[in-house]
């Protein structure tokens, strides 16, 4: 056997594998005799079968076999000794003469190489770092949502400027078809509050949603909307009313914090709106650091510049799947996925170039503290590391859960890398700024 590779450029190369009968008739011969010795054919005895007669009815099919075994494991053992970067998956060359009745054989192999580049990371002043603080206003907002929620609630026959309202919101067009609960007070604008206040159980109400209420994120809340159309949507919605109530605000007193804080760490209205900023920063710092991750990988993409082998990866993208691709068919996914492919060389460079790797151990104790955090939520706050280790040995076994752990896992490795290595503009920002700048 002979393999050889030609470098057509940079970025393809063709691998040419040559098999002699000398490459694969011993083991061709092996097959067949042991055929012989289990074939049970009609006039012959056991073992005794001519082994002319088994050539002719199984030797080809055998032969081809043994011939594609011994061809993927050469081309396999080639390209990991060569230490060959290549994309997708080696394409074989069709030959419209190509014999199976030939002694020798040549095949050919098309290969996408990964491409050479540098990355940059002095991007000075470039990327936005947020530290998103919690307003007076946020706190505010969020002691009388506390206040709310455990005050006493009466019912009431019609609907008030500070009642609560229940009811199911329904546009058929946009399948939406939400039951709620909302303020009247959140309503923007005299014109939605008149048509809710005096409203009684049973009404049903039309409504405009642009501009309903105050905050285009209650919005999408009450209408159970994702976060991609809630800013620009703008239809009539049904609101058919079936409860309206009143809640008269919890007192600030010892009996209230003590419900928020069983271990009695909070007895001051001062003390609990300390408590509000410090959970409300950590879920601000969860998603400003996403942003950074995000903001990141958008500046490595636009400033990293390297060539790929687009012919070559469409043509393999049209036979990757379960499903053959046309051309066109292949060049548009090739469009949608060029940009992650991109992202995932760069990563890849960056996590070879700085030894950023990622062991089992890390991942199974990664999987504990989700599994910790989880087991917490249904009050199991000490669980044993005996139970911990064998629900994580479970996780890991799923590959796709633990395709899902590695992927997060290895986000914060670099995320943590990029902060110590990368100059941001650190710009600090209320919640509503941040999502105005990010989401605008």
């Amino acid at each position: 056997m002979n393999i050889t590779k030609e470098n057509v450029d940079a970025l393809n190369a063709v691998v040419k594998v040559d098999i002699i009968a000398e490459d694969y008739q011993t083991k061709v011969s092996k097959i067949l005799e042991d055929y012989r010795k289990k074939a049970n054919i009609p006039g012959f005895r056991k073992g005794q079968v001519p082994m002319g007669m088994i050539k002719k009815q199984y030797g080809k099919s055998v032969m081809i076999d043994e011939v594609n075994k011994l061809l993927q494991d050469a081309l396999n053992k080639f390209l990991t000794e060569e230490k060959l970067d290549i994309l997708g998956n080696p394409l074989p060359r069709v030959k419209e003469d190509f014999n199976w009745n030939a002694d020798t054989f040549s095949f050919e192999f098309e290969l996408g190489l990964a491409p050479e580049f540098e990355i940059d990371l002095s991007a000075k002043n470039k990327i936005n770092k947020y530290n998103i603080v919690a307003t007076d206003e946020l706190i505010d907002e969020e002691v009388k949502n506390i206040q709310a929620r455990y005050g006493k609630m009466s019912s009431l026959d019609e609907a008030t400027e500070h009642s609560n309202v229940t009811g199911t919101f329904v546009n058929e067009e946009k399948e939406i078809n939400k039951k709620s609960t909302f303020l009247v007070n959140d309503l923007k604008g005299k014109k939605n509050e008149k048509k809710v206040i005096g409203a009684k159980k049973g009404d049903v109400i039309e409504l405009e949603t642009k501009e309903l209420f105050e905050d285009d994120h209650k919005l999408q809340h009450v209408l159970g909307v994702s976060h991609d159309i809630i800013h620009d949507l703008d239809i009539t919605v049904t609101l058919t009313i079936e409860d309206i109530t009143k809640t008269e605000p919890a007192d600030l007193d010892q009996e209230l914090f003590d419900k928020l804080f069983a271990d009695g760490s909070v007895t001051t209205a001062t003390q609990l709106r300390e408590k509000i900023k410090e959970d409300a920063e950590k879920q601000f710092e969860q998603q400003g650091d996403q942003q950074l991750l995000n903001a990141v990988q958008e500046y490595l993409i636009e400033n990293t510049k390297f060539d790929l082998p687009s012919d070559f990866l469409k043509k393999w993208l049209a036979t990757a799947g379960e499903k053959e691709l046309t051309t066109e068919e292949a060049a548009a996914e090739y469009d949608k996925s060029e940009k992650a492919l991109r992202y995932q060389l760069i990563e890849g460079k960056i996590m070879k170039d700085n030894d950023i790797r990622l062991d089992y151990k890390e991942l199974a104790d990664y999987a504990k503290g989700f599994i910790r955090t989880q087991m917490a939520q249904f009050g199991n706050m000490n669980p044993e590391e005996k139970e911990l280790d064998e629900i994580a040995g479970r996780i890991l076994q799923n590959k796709e859960e633990a395709q899902k752990l590695q992927t997060q896992l290895i986000s914060q490795k670099l995320l943590t890398f990029f902060k110590e290595n990368i100059n941001f503009k650190t710009k600090e920002v209320s919640y509503e700024d941040f999502i105005k700048e990010v989401y605008k």
